[in-house]
């Protein structure tokens, strides 16, 4: 096992350093002009030149790229050029309200769909397994800023059971936190729960077909056992596939939600460097986000070995 996640870390690594690559050329090589953004319109040629100088943007592409690399290296992700703040202080002050609402939501989204695509499946075509695939459809067709402002009008607006908008850190209190992360975290949930109650489903129904739930059912197991202990570990792989991989987007996709409900998380901050232009942000987001999805795929690849050890080989 530990043999197993070194070689799974180690092969972590060069995708890590080409994502470093890809993203730092990507930026410098787009039209643009920092140094222009900074300065504002009524800039003289002597005054982008200098700013263009001190940010080190008149030194050549492999130059300015070593220097980025040396600094990632020891943990220094730069400093924006719009706010000049150091990029790992933005980062962790918009990070939290982002983590707080994934959390929240794929626990949701798993509670309710895990058990809801067991159920169609073992009630494969009947009113029930229509129905679940029916909510399915509809969480997928409907766009997620159309039930965020639905949720907002109904339990927010008409109910009054929930604020409209904004974020309380859990050191506010639980109850301060759940108040205003209910409505975002359902929102979000919508979607994440049909795509995790069809995969659910079709897995599940997949598995209960085999000889070993045929021979389960002979020797008189129950049929929440069989259905949780055999069908669904056995058919956990693709679910956790579509878990982790929901996990990671949640980070890195929550902006249309953010923006519906106030959120101060990093999507906001992402799409305010993007308008500005502010390479060291857009460059951290973007290693964050990345680093993010590597570590989530090495814990799917560690949960599929322990639900298959076969895969270790």
């Amino acid at each position: 096992m530990l043999a197993y996640t070194f070689r799974r870390i180690l092969a972590a690594i060069p995708v890590m350093v080409t994502v470093a690559v890809f993203v730092f050329l990507l930026l410098r090589l787009t039209p643009g002009d920092p140094a222009a953004i900074i300065a504002g319109d009524m800039a003289t040629p002597e005054q982008l030149e200098k700013i263009r100088t001190s940010l080190g943007l008149d030194k050549p592409i492999a130059v300015q790229f070593f220097s980025w690399f040396w600094l990632l290296l020891q943990g220094d992700l730069g400093t924006s050029l719009i706010s000049n703040t150091p990029v790992t202080a933005m980062i962790s002050k918009h990070i939290e309200p982002t983590i707080s609402l994934a959390l929240m939501t794929i626990t949701l989204s798993v509670l309710i769909a895990v058990p809801l695509g067991v159920l169609a499946a073992w009630r494969h075509g009947t009113w029930i397994d229509y129905a679940v695939m029916s909510v399915s459809v509809i969480g997928f067709s409907v766009p997620v800023f159309v039930i965020g402002y639905i949720l907002i009008q109904i339990f927010a607006i008409d109910l009054k059971w929930f604020p409209v908008q904004g974020f309380k850190s859990l050191s506010a209190g639980l109850g301060a936190f759940l108040e205003r992360a209910v409505l975002p975290s359902f929102t979000l949930a919508s979607i994440y729960v049909a795509l995790i109650a069809r995969m659910t489903r079709a897995s599940v129904l997949e598995v209960l077909g085999e000889d070993y739930i045929r021979t389960a059912r002979a020797k008189g197991l129950r049929e929440n056992i069989v259905l949780f202990r055999h069908a669904l570990r056995n058919a956990a792989v693709p679910v956790l596939t579509i878990i982790g991989t929901g996990f990671a987007l949640l980070i890195s996709g929550v902006v249309v939600t953010e923006s519906v409900f106030n959120i101060p998380g990093i999507g906001r901050l992402t799409v305010d460097a993007i308008l500005a232009r502010d390479y060291p942000v857009i460059q951290g987001m973007i290693l964050l986000t990345s680093g993010i999805y590597v570590l989530i795929n090495l814990l799917i690849d560690l949960s599929y070995s322990f639900f298959d050890p076969r895969i270790r080989y």
